[in-house]
Order: structure tokens, then C-alpha cells, then sequence
């Protein structure tokens, strides 16, 4: 019965939220906001009606930009401050009244972010001279060549170091934007500090090579999001929901480990509500392709899911050895959510009997079945053999291959699938510097949109 299954169980929040269970829609951009302000509009009301009513304990939004001058995408969402803040506010509560309908029962949290050096060229609403943002001018690294380092060039740009009134400025950025969330009637917010993003620009050692109060130690590399925690805790109600979402790709060797651990310390001591565990980045796109294509070649075999019951934790949950490890170390009552691979019920049941994660993120299977939770996981009529869904995966574009470019996309999910109209529409709006830049960056990244665009225009690249 559905009701004796863990994932079917309640949990509640350390601000007092409850989930009604452990499944949760995990953040995907969607890659609908307006191209010229990136304000949400009917389509995202027409998305996350869907998934309101989907049967998932949390809802997880796309990144939400703190600054539309930096994004990720053409078409990210994201605050913008040339549009009034009363104005913002309207379209922002017609969301959020959609996710929060009587529908539905998911509570809805917001993922906000800044992508620092990760801000895509022909995305940014600035001057062509003005440089990314970083904690240090350390650039991406795809590669070696001519052709690698062009890529970078031409797609995101060398970025600058910060300077202390750009980090007041971010800070400034993510408490504004989620204080938008929470009078638009969302349950809360998840602050990005994954994927190499700046946050997570910030946390790794790799990128964050500042002598001052941001840098120099692993505590140090956390005070930027501490602060944050802190001013966003001062704007917002006691029970709206402050989480985070952290990277597994920087954390591999023991002494990357034990910094990201003192991190945590810091961080769950400012307060969040719940973490979620990830992985990957532009420069390192851990597991993607080998992974992916193993599981398309299993599923033009098909192989049933009880022949892979036997690994489950690795095929299913690329990070949990990782998450087991951070599990043991944060406070109890701060829930963790895996997010990564998930494709069975088996397979998350496994993840929450080993107590490697209280609740476990599903990205692609939620946009090919916004109901898979109600009308599969925790369906009771539904056996675990036939709680399954297979994910249609194309390989990489030809020329990423021959390149080969080291960057895929921000995360695990992220994977390659045919162009949607929403990213014709965009190139047709460019100009024609903007549209090649647009396009040879898409050469690199990959094109990474789901292949139903009758409905779903979603970029998982979060």
C-alpha cells in the first residue's frame, strides 16, 4: 500500500512547512520567462498548474535570476529592476496563486540565483564589454586549445573579481528576489549554490582564490551565503522556507570533503530548512555521457527494473555516497533531498531505507508525467515492477564530440534533445552578432530542451 511506503510519508520543515510527501519536483529551467524582461506570463501558469496537481510533496521552480542583467539563458526568469517592483509583484502572485492552488497540495519553493562567470553572452541585457562577475578572474575551463579557450571567449567572456560593492549588490539582489517570493503568496525559496554558479563559484576552492573575507578557507569561501541566510531570515516570515541546494562535483578528494563539511557547518548554523544535493557544471559535467548512454542502450535491451535492482545506488543516485556523507554530518532535523537519475520507485525507496536522503528530486520524468507521483509512485494499484519510467536520450551534437568540449550543461540531468520553438523564437529576436554567439554556444553546451514542445518548453539545465 502506498501508505506504507516511505516516500508516501509526511515531513516537517524545521520552519514548520509540511510536506505531505518526500517527493519533490526538482528545479528545471523552464526557458519560458519573456526574452526582453524575464517575467513569468501565462505559460508559466499553464506549467505549474500541472504540476500543482501532480501529487508531489514539493515543487522546486527553475532558477530565478537576482539580476536580469547576468543570466544563464535567453529566456531565464529573473528579477528585473527597470521594471516596477509593484508590477513584478502582480505577475509574480499569478504564479504563485496557480502553484498554490486548492488543486493542488504542493507546497512551492522558488530557486533563486546568480550565474556569475556562468552568465551566457548573447543572454546578458549589458554592454558586449562588460565582464562577469566572479569571486576571482579566474575563467572557464573547457579545455586547452585555440577552439577551447575561443568558446569561452565568444559564450560567457573572461569574468572580473569582485569587489565588495558587488558582493552588497548580490546580497542585496537575493534578499530583494526573495522577499518578492514571499508576498506573492510562494511557501518559500532555494538558494543555488550548485552547479557553478556564483555561489558555488564561491564555495570551491578551484575558483575562489580571494585573500580577503570571502577566501583563504573553506569558512571563509561560505560567508557570502551565510549572509545571505541571514538577511534573506530578516525580510521574510519565520515560516517561509529557506533552502539550499549544494554541488557534489567539487567535494571528490577527502580534504575537498572536510571543507565542504565546514561549510555545512556554517551554513545549517545560519539556519536553512532543508538541503538538496546535486552535481555537475559547465566545466565538469560529471557522469552524463557514459551514464546516459548506458541507460539508453539498457532500455533498447529492455531490461526490467528488477535486474537492476541490485544497483540502485549507483545507477540511480549518482551522489549518494556523497549524500551519505554529508547526511551523518548536518543537523538532524535539516532535511536532505537527492536529486539525480531517480527512475524507479524501487530505487528511491532504497535511497530512504539506507538514510542516505529524506526525500528524493525528480527532474525529466516530472515533464514527460507532471503526475507521476499521484498516478504512479504512490499509486497502490501501481506494483513496483511497472513504477518505472524510461527517458528518451539523443546523443550529443556531432560537432561537440569531434570538439570535444568538455561542457555539457550545469547538471546531471542536463542532456542533449532537439531544439523547441521557444529557442527559434528567441534566435529570430537577436541580432545577427547576438544569434551566432547564441548559436555557438548551443554548438558547445548542447541544445538541452525536452522533446515535448506541445506543452513542456523546459531547459534542464538546473
Amino acid at each position: 500500500m502506498a501508505q506504507q511506503l516511505q516516500i508516501a510519508q509526511p515531513i516537517t520543515l524545521p520552519c514548520g512547512l509540511t510536506l505531505p510527501n518526500r517527493l519533490v519536483k526538482a528545479a528545471m529551467a523552464e526557458n519560458m520567462a519573456a526574452a526582453a524582461s524575464g517575467l513569468p506570463n501565462d505559460d508559466f501558469v499553464r506549467v505549474y498548474d500541472e504540476w500543482a496537481k501532480g501529487g508531489w510533496g514539493m515543487v522546486l521552480t527553475g532558477n530565478v535570476m537576482i539580476d536580469h542583467k547576468w543570466l544563464g539563458d535567453v529566456r531565464d526568469t529573473a528579477y528585473n529592476h527597470s521594471v516596477e517592483y509593484a508590477k513584478q509583484l502582480e505577475l509574480w502572485t499569478k504564479w504563485a496563486a496557480t502553484c498554490q492552488s486548492s488543486s493542488g497540495t504542493s507546497p512551492t519553493i522558488v530557486q533563486i540565483n546568480h550565474a556569475g562567470r556562468q552568465a551566457v553572452a548573447q543572454a546578458k541585457k549589458r554592454g558586449w564589454f562588460d565582464k562577469p562577475l566572479a569571486p576571482s578572474a579566474i575563467p572557464l575551463d573547457f579545455g586547452n586549445s585555440f577552439v577551447h579557450r575561443l568558446a569561452v571567449s565568444v559564450s560567457f567572456g573572461n569574468p572580473r573579481a569582485m569587489v565588495q560593492d558587488d558582493i552588497d549588490s548580490v546580497v542585496k539582489g537575493f534578499v530583494t528576489t526573495a522577499r518578492l517570493a514571499s508576498e506573492a503568496g510562494f511557501a518559500g525559496i532555494q538558494i543555488h549554490a550548485a552547479h557553478g554558479y556564483l555561489l558555488a563559484q564561491f564555495l570551491s576552492p578551484k575558483s575562489n582564490q580571494r585573500t580577503d573575507a570571502y577566501g583563504g578557507s573553506a569558512r571563509a569561501r561560505a560567508k557570502i551565503v551565510v549572509d545571505i541566510i541571514h538577511a534573506v531570515r530578516k525580510v521574510v516570515p519565520r515560516e517561509f522556507c529557506v533552502g539550499m541546494k549544494l554541488n557534489s562535483v567539487d567535494h571528490q578528494s577527502a580534504e575537498d570533503l572536510q571543507g565542504c563539511l565546514e561549510q555545512l557547518d556554517e551554513i545549517t548554523t545560519a539556519g536553512i530548512d532543508f538541503l538538496e544535493i546535486s552535481g555537475g557544471t559547465y566545466e565538469d559535467p560529471t557522469f552524463i555521457l557514459n551514464r546516459e548512454h548506458q541507460e539508453l542502450e539498457e532500455q533498447q535491451q529492455n531490461q526490467q527494473p528488477t535486474e537492476k535492482s541490485a544497483r540502485t545506488k549507483a545507477r540511480e543516485a549518482f551522489f549518494i555516497e556523497f549524500a551519505e556523507s554529508i547526511r551523518k554530518a548536518i543537523p538532524n532535523n535539516v532535511p536532505l533531498v537527492l536529486t539525480g537519475g531517480f527512475r524507479t520507485r524501487v530505487g528511491m525507496e532504497s535511497a530512504l531505507s539506507d538514510n542516505a536522503c529524506d526525500m528524493v528530486g525528480i527532474a525529466r520524468p516530472a515533464v514527460m508525467n507532471p503526475h507521476w507521483a499521484k498516478d504512479v509512485l504512490l499509486n497502490p494499484a501501481v506494483s513496483d515492477e511497472d513504477a518505472t519510467i524510461k527517458v528518451k536520450v539523443v546523443p550529443p551534437p556531432l560537432a561537440q564530440k569531434l570538439v570535444k568540449v568538455k561542457a555539457l550543461g550545469a547538471s546531471a540531468e542536463a542532456v542533449s534533445y532537439d531544439p523547441t520553438p521557444t529557442l527559434r523564437t528567441c534566435e529570430k529576436k537577436m541580432s545577427w552578432v547576438r544569434k551566432l554567439t547564441y548559436s555557438f554556444s548551443r554548438l558547445y553546451l548542447g541544445v538541452v530542451c525536452c522533446p515535448d514542445t506541445s506543452l513542456w518548453q523546459i531547459n534542464v539545465l538546473t
